[in-house]
């Protein structure tokens, strides 16, 4: 032994350790947290057939935390390398699992449209499954307009829930109609990606397989 470090000496060096982010860190606890508003969100908003105007408010401040841990979570992870496995699937169900609880409710307690309801469900499932249709071939980004999609659901839902009146009842409407229709035009768009990619990885396929056959006949 020389006592010379292997850096020194000329020898390889060795790549530091990336330390894994652990399972308890603050953006997983944030989506645990949304995961557990959910059931608290619809037994609050349920109360007495929502008819209760103190529940109901407590309903949209229970809403409110977990869109806004939404928004938190994953900058957080992000920014600190929080990245889990359990963050990748727990983030998304519990985005959808508040969503889809409020338009579920709001349709049973009869202040929204069930076909409102069903068209929103129905693309964020769509989106979804279409994701895992074309993953081998790429990953879809999440795009500006989803982003804004997102908050005009969350703004429309959360004025849903409180007890409005008069002016505001009808302000409400138009903003859910925003949501609805940027709900339709960026479904539509990440279809049109899907597409895109997905072609673009048969092609690709398809000239690495001809590539291959080329090469194999000049052998």
């Amino acid at each position: 032994m020389s006592g010379v470090p292997a850096s020194a000496a000329g020898g390889p060096r060795t790549a530091p350790a990336v330390r894994q982010a652990g399972l308890w860190n603050i953006a997983n606890v944030l989506t645990m947290l949304r995961l557990l508003l959910v059931p608290a969100f619809v037994v609050l908003l349920m109360h007495e057939d929502g008819t209760d105007q103190a529940w109901r408010a407590f309903a949209w401040a229970a809403f409110a935390i977990a869109m806004i841990t939404d928004v938190f979570d994953g900058h957080l992870a992000r920014t600190y390398n929080l990245v889990t496995d359990f963050g990748k699937i727990a983030d998304p169900i519990a985005d959808k699992a508040i969503m889809g609880a409020a338009l579920i409710c709001l349709s049973v307690l009869g202040d929204l449209p069930w076909w409102v309801t069903g068209l929103i469900l129905f693309r964020e499932l769509g989106i979804t499954l279409m994701r895992f249709w074309v993953i081998k071939h790429g990953v879809i980004p999440a795009s500006r307009g989803g982003k804004i999609k997102t908050l005009a659901q969350g703004t429309a839902v959360g004025m849903y829930v409180l007890p409005l009146t008069g002016l505001l009842a009808t302000f409400r409407w138009w903003v859910m109609a925003v949501a609805v229709a940027l709900t339709v035009a960026t479904g539509l768009d990440y279809v049109r990606q899907a597409v895109m990619l997905r072609r673009a990885g048969l092609a690709k396929e398809r000239a690495e397989r001809a590539a291959r056959a080329d090469e194999g006949s000049a052998r």
